[in-house]
């Protein structure tokens, strides 16, 4: 088990004292949450490996990041994130080939697996893809593991405690049919699944256990747009 609750309080102050001399002041704080968190990361890393050995040489440093804010672009000038995220993923954590991530804040923790913001060449293959290999497609998605912890395009927002595709389109992609029996799915701008847990999670016995499975339903579904994402990269 693992003191996550370390990690939460940690990021808790960050969210009411978000300033550089508050953040320099306690600085032992952050590397206590950061090391406790590279552990956690760690002991994921080998237990994903035992089932999805592509990502085995994948190192802790590979997955996580800056704890700074880049503001440059934000209207929001708070210099430290709120969260604590790491990435998991077998061409790096800038690659589009999808991967398992990780993501701890208070009162919204969640893990989530596959790929998002894919450019428009990659989604029109992947739609393609769908429609040619509908019986495969149906088999990672439509199983009823899959829709009980993810559910379908559409149905939830990222706020939710589950969810299949951070967006949509809100027409029919150009040069698909439009009543399609798989028109939810040809509509997707992303393939991202996720699943919310309690900020507890891994505090609780077999943890990993449950992780894993969340991952490992969702699996079949990465694998099918990876194939596609791979002859791209």
């Amino acid at each position: 088990m693992y003191n996550t609750s370390l990690i939460l309080d940690f990021l808790q102050q960050v969210a009411r004292n978000n300033n550089r001399p508050w953040f320099n002041e306690n600085k032992p704080l952050y590397m206590a949450a950061k090391e406790e968190f590279e552990r956690l990361i760690a002991d994921v890393i080998v237990r994903l490996a035992q089932f999805d050995d592509s990502i085995a040489h994948v190192k802790v440093a590979d997955t996580t990041y800056r704890f700074y804010r880049d503001t440059r672009f934000s209207p929001d000038k708070s210099p430290y994130k709120r969260h604590l995220g790491a990435y998991i993923a077998a061409h790096g954590k800038k690659a589009l080939h999808g991967g398992y991530y990780l993501h701890l804040e208070p009162g919204h923790c969640l893990l989530a697996t596959g790929s998002y913001w894919l450019p428009t060449n990659i989604l029109t293959a992947t739609r393609n893809e769908i429609m040619a290999n509908r019986q495969q497609w149906n088999k990672c998605v439509r199983n009823k593991h899959f829709l009980d912890t993810f559910g379908v395009p559409g149905e939830h927002t990222f706020e939710d405690e589950k969810g299949f595709g951070l967006e949509m389109l809100k027409t029919v992609p150009s040069g698909f049919p439009r009543d399609d029996e798989h028109i939810l799915y040809l509509r997707m701008k992303d393939y991202c699944a996720w699943s919310a847990i309690p900020d507890d999670f891994f505090t609780q016995p077999h943890c990993l256990e449950r992780m894993t499975e969340v991952f490992k339903t969702a699996k079949p579904m990465m694998d099918f747009i990876n194939a596609v994402i791979d002859d791209y990269e």
